[in-house]
């Protein structure tokens, strides 16, 4: 018998979706344990952030803001992550383009050093970057001599931050831009456009919302990062601690409102990014549901 005609049999249907259909009492059962998990470990820790940094009143809330130690870690949290964004940025939209559009040695190297900040802990990037550039590393004795500073200082912060969000960018942007191929881009060519050019109005168009995906993740972990940039800052008020370290120093002198104070402006980022990125993958369905694949700009 064909096996198409028993496939399209009203009993093989039947059979087909009792396998891929749960019951109603079932998706009850599962959309409530999601949602009980989602409200024991996700909601209610961000309802107590806001209640506790409100607990004592607006003007202690504002207060705690606006000291001097808060503002300098505002302010430096956003300062590294200006850096580090962009820094990424360039270098995600570099790998990608290179692992997804050509071939050559050392491909597969360059894929797995990618990955390598998922696979190591922050705070062990955060010590190799002590053992080298630190007094007692490999290059500290230059850098004194030198006078150059960059453990306990910013430029290590930005380095710890770097490594540990590079990978954002680049791994959105690698399977988008493999399941594109290179026949747009090697049609401009044939038709004269420059690689400049190529890349500004045809690739770039169609990985736009990959990429803008990729950077808000990497800000979001850029400014909630702890591990690695604890062990290279110092911890000097005023000075060397990020939002998260200030957080920590808070409430470790039992300044409770304070450091849920500055714990609540980290919450109200989050918020913010899974907004952001919620928008962001609404309007990539919308654009592949429209056209049938990403965006496309001929050259």
């Amino acid at each position: 018998m064909n096996a198409t005609l028993v496939l399209s049999s009203p009993i093989a249907t039947s059979r087909i979706e009792c396998a891929t259909t749960e019951s109603a009492a079932m998706r009850w059962l599962l959309t409530g344990i999601a949602l009980a998990f989602l409200a024991l470990f996700l909601f209610l820790p961000l309802v107590a952030v806001f209640v506790e940094a409100f607990k004592k009143g607006a003007e202690v809330y504002l207060a705690a803001l606006v000291e001097p130690d808060a503002l300098s870690a505002i302010k430096l949290t956003l300062l590294i992550a200006a850096i580090a964004v962009p820094l990424n940025l360039v270098f995600g939209v570099a790998a990608a383009w290179a692992i997804a559009k050509f071939d050559f040695r050392g491909k597969q190297l360059l894929t797995t050093l990618i990955d390598l900040p998922f696979s190591v802990s922050p705070v062990i990037a955060g010590l190799i970057y002590v053992l080298v550039f630190g007094a007692q590393g490999w290059l500290g004795p230059w850098l004194f001599d030198n006078d150059l500073k960059i453990i306990f200082a910013v430029p290590g912060i930005v380095l710890a931050t770097v490594f540990v969000t590079f990978p954002f960018v680049a791994r959105e942007l690698i399977p988008l831009m493999q399941a594109q191929g290179t026949e747009e881009e090697e049609a401009a060519i044939t038709l004269g456009a420059s690689g400049w050019k190529t890349f500004r109005l045809v690739t770039l168009p169609n990985i736009k919302w990959g990429l803008l995906y990729g950077v808000i993740l990497c800000n979001a972990r850029a400014m909630g990062e702890f591990g690695a940039v604890s062990v290279v800052s110092g911890h000097i008020r005023g000075m060397t601690n990020t939002m998260p370290l200030h957080v920590e120093i808070l409430y470790n002198e039992y300044n409770f409102a304070a450091s849920f104070a500055v714990a609540s402006l980290l919450a109200l980022l989050a918020l913010v990014t899974l907004v952001l990125k919620a928008l962001v993958e609404w309007k990539t369905r919308e654009t592949v549901s429209d056209n049938g694949n990403p965006e496309q700009v001929k050259p």
